[in-house]
């Protein structure tokens, strides 16, 4: 059942969706005034699709958000935590898998497409976000590119506890190698949801420039996700070699 705390309101309290107003129905007001205008909870109600018996898919969404706590730990959760939660299934769980992997592999097309303006390109910062904002763990990864800035392969290379990770130049030069590649653009999450570069960071990133140069790679950018925020060194002036 619905928690009475967390209801819509004593005048939607025992209303289908059906017999809201319309522009109080999340399909109807994502189509009037498009996706941004709606709230987290809408967004989830329109993946649910329908409710339970007592609680509206809206309420339904709002309890799933009270019980995770946020959209983004809907996400993240577990197979078996997901469908604990009443109202939700294997089925559900499935449809989320698919539509977070679909819209990574969206973004990694929108990457690519930018070419030769993928330094400065959202869509790097969107793709990124996309990739490590749900680690719970610190991952460094790498987008290695050619000498046209064309993407060639994006690769998670060293993880962590949520304090750190141990990074090591020479494996990234490896890899560069392998891959081929003219250039790189280093990136890692923090966990602790703090979009700034720390010490640690600023001396890993000198390291790898460094190491890379040595071998004619240039790095672009190192680029911080926490959260849904973005911290890059290049456009705050702390790339050492640019």
């Amino acid at each position: 059942m619905c928690k009475p705390d967390i209801l819509r309101s004593n005048e939607f309290k025992d209303q289908t969706l059906k017999n809201w107003p319309s522009e109080e129905r999340p399909r109807e007001k994502l189509l009037k005034l498009g996706a941004v205008s709606l709230s987290d909870a809408e967004l989830l109600a329109i993946f649910l699709r329908t409710g339970v018996k007592g609680c509206n898919v809206v309420d339904l969404s709002r309890n799933l958000l009270l019980n995770f706590g946020s959209l983004a730990n809907v996400f993240r959760a577990n197979q078996k935590d997901f469908c604990q939660q009443h109202g939700l299934g294997s089925a559900k769980y499935v449809q989320l898998q698919a539509c977070l992997e679909m819209s990574k592999r969206y973004l990694a097309e929108q990457l690519v497409q930018q070419g030769s303006e993928l330094t400065s390109s959202q869509a790097t910062r969107d793709y990124l976000i996309s990739e490590l904002r749900h680690e719970t763990r610190e991952v460094f990864a790498v987008l290695f590119l050619d000498n046209q800035h064309q993407v060639l392969k994006f690769e998670r290379l060293f993880f962590g506890t949520l304090d750190a990770a141990a990074v090591y130049p020479r494996i990234v030069v490896e890899h560069a190698l392998k891959h081929y590649a003219s250039a790189v653009i280093l990136a890692h999450n923090h966990p602790s949801g703090i979009a700034e570069a720390s010490i640690a960071d600023k001396q890993i990133t000198q390291k790898l420039e460094q190491a890379l140069q040595l071998v004619d790679i240039r790095v672009l950018d190192h680029m911080i996700i926490a959260g849904p925020k973005c911290y890059s060194f290049a456009e705050n002036g702390e790339m050492f070699l640019m």
